[in-house]
């Protein structure tokens, strides 16, 4: 097909807004998936994705329309993530595009996250086109998505489409809005083959597949191919595209998008954002990839039996391929063995791939309490990076400790920003300014530390305002704060995999919890065992394992007073001795339940 007949495009927009189902649609009018096999949802492929009801990868699929021109359009969609965890998938789409669908729900108008998608797709220079989804829902407010798509994106409202996933109103004007207004593939005419990684894939049988943009010239099943991030060399074995299912062709030219297998078997040879060309005429330029993804959140991940360290390495590569924003290194525990330490985009995100390396890999995992990266001025005037406790120095060397900020933009009811506002001051954050959205609807611009947003905020957001609120944020700067290591010691001895930095304000509630779920984990001892949380030497809160206590008067049958007392001082002395010498033995389900339930 002539390369000005094809168009690339993404759908993007906030959480549950239908880009999915709308993605059905499409694939229905077209005629891409037949009637019998088309199932709701049908791109999200992966049994999470299906379980939790969200789009947590993005997914490309070819479609061939027939315009009312009479002109046949090829055109290439990717469904995208509208989770703020899973945004990088949203930019690696769109950087493969020239246009994109910006959906608004009717009823729930212009969210956090559609705000930032719109920005994202802007800073591309990507044409979007707005759609109003969902018109068939009783409490569509058509009249006010309309003005917010003025006010708040500049986007003019008679470019919006009106239209319902559910039911298929307004798909033919989607289809007609992508071939009329979205331009031709940009940079066709370079004279060299270039085509852009956007994700990757791993296969037992194929090793690591590309998912490739190709911008320019073609490329074919026997090419002899050059990674121009790192020059490495490899021969091409077969192309095809996505029907949504991999389907073999002879040959990708520009404009397509498509998959690429080489006899690559090592995962790490791929890089996702690296431009694949020609080895015989390679580009002289590399195409404009996208920003390299910094990790936000940190978190130690073990294996339950030590045997399986290196299936779970092994494990993490491949899953590394298919997600470039997960990171990884080795790391030893006292308390739990080697393992790795594990960098994420947020918590959402470290819940998926802990439950992808159970699942897809068969490996069971344990995961230590998620940290961040802090900065830490020592008094030398060495300036170091810490995303583990145990590497934070002694606090007679620390001069300053930085945490990371946010900017977060909170879309709240009119009702509940007093409750909100509380919560912002909770997590020792402040509320720069306010905006008005609408007649029930604000914006809260808000900083915040980002290790305190990482646990729970996002529930008591969503619990406070009923469902209604939600948040899109992003890396703020670094500020000074009063932060301390706290350790967890179980009879004198830390345990490790417990150390956490904590506000100095916040550790006596924080280890009383903590020593508190810990002492009833534990299982009872014949010895008396204290769970302690301290700072430095200072202890700041404790509690005690529960004893056993065995019966040694059951054979006394009365007689004289002393001989049982005699016997209890006897036990006594051995359960003293005991403690001394004894070891604790701390399962592995109590940091399972420990670091689950905090």
């Amino acid at each position: 097909m002539e390369t000005v007949n094809k168009r690339n495009f993404s759908i993007i927009a906030h959480v549950d807004h239908g880009k999915t189902t709308l993605s059905d649609r499409l694939l229905e009018y077209t005629n891409t998936v037949a009637q019998r096999v088309l199932e709701a949802q049908h791109l999200d492929s992966m049994d999470l994705e299906r379980e939790r009801g969200i789009t947590i990868k993005s997914h490309p699929v070819t479609l061939v329309y027939p315009a009312k021109d009479g002109t046949t359009y090829q055109l290439n969609l990717a469904d995208t993530p509208g989770h703020v965890d899973f945004s990088y998938e949203v930019s690696r789409s769109l950087a493969a595009c020239e246009g994109a669908l910006l959906l608004i729900d009717a009823a729930q108008g212009v969210e956090a996250q559609t705000v930032a998608n719109a920005h994202l797709a802007e800073e591309q220079g990507l044409t979007i086109i707005p759609v109003i989804n969902k018109i068939d829902l009783p409490s569509a407010n058509l009249e006010l998505c309309l003005q917010q798509l003025e006010d708040l994106l500049a986007i003019p409202a008679e470019d919006a489409i009106l239209a319902s996933g559910k039911t298929g109103i307004g798909i033919e004007d989607i289809l007609e809005a992508v071939v009329t207004r979205i331009p031709p593939p940009r940079w066709s005419d370079y004279e060299a083959t270039r085509c852009l990684v956007f994700d990757s894939v791993y296969d037992a049988y194929r090793g690591a597949i590309a998912f490739v943009r190709v911008f320019s010239g073609s490329i074919k099943p026997k090419d002899q191919v050059l990674m121009m991030s790192d020059h490495t060399r490899a021969e091409v074995k077969e192309v095809g595209v996505f029907t949504p299912a991999q389907q073999k062709v002879d040959s990708l030219q520009a404009g397509d998008v498509g998959y690429l297998v080489c006899n690559i078997k090592n995962p790490a040879d791929i890089k996702v954002g690296d431009t694949i060309t020609q080895n015989a005429n390679p580009a002289a330029q590399m195409l404009p990839g996208y920003k390299e993804v910094r990790p936000m959140v940190f978190s130690g991940i073990y294996p339950v039996e030590t045997q399986d360290f290196e299936k779970l390495k092994s494990s993490m590569g491949k899953l590394q391929l298919n997600d470039a924003a997960f990171s990884f290194q080795a790391e030893s525990s006292v308390a739990l063995g080697f393992g790795f330490r594990c960098g994420f985009l947020g918590l959402l995100h470290m819940e998926i791939i802990q439950e992808r390396i159970r699942r897809e890999y068969g490996v069971d995992i344990i995961s230590t309490y998620p940290s961040v990266v802090y900065k830490v001025k020592k008094s030398n005037g060495e300036e170091i990076e810490v995303d583990n406790p145990i590497n934070l120095p002694d606090p007679s060397h620390i001069e300053t400790i930085f945490e990371p900020t946010i900017v977060a933009h909170i879309h709240v009811p009119n009702d509940c920003v007093g409750d909100i506002l509380a919560l912002v001051m909770e997590k020792r954050g402040s509320c720069e300014r306010t905006d008005t959205l609408d007649g029930t609807r604000l914006i809260l611009e808000c900083i915040l530390p980002l290790n305190e947003i990482l646990v729970d905020f996002n529930d008591r957001l969503k619990s406070i305002t009923r469902g209604y609120g939600s948040m899109e944020y992003e890396l703020g700067e670094y500020r000074p704060a009063k932060l301390v290591k706290m350790d967890i010691l179980v009879n004198g001895e830390p345990v490790d995999a417990f150390s956490s930095i904590v506000h100095n304000e916040k550790a006596h509630t924080k280890g009383g919890e903590l020593c508190t779920k810990l002492a009833d984990i534990i299982p009872p001892h014949l010895f008396k065992i204290a769970v302690q949380a301290a700072i430095g030497g200072k202890i700041v809160a404790r509690d005690n394992v529960r004893t056993m206590r065995k019966d040694v008067t059951a054979k006394c049958y009365g007689g004289d007073i002393s001989r049982k007392r005699k016997l209890l001082d006897k036990q006594k002395e051995g359960k003293r001795k005991m403690k001394n010498i004894g070891n604790v033995s701390i399962p592995p389900d109590a940091f399972i339940k420990v670091l689950k339930n905090d």
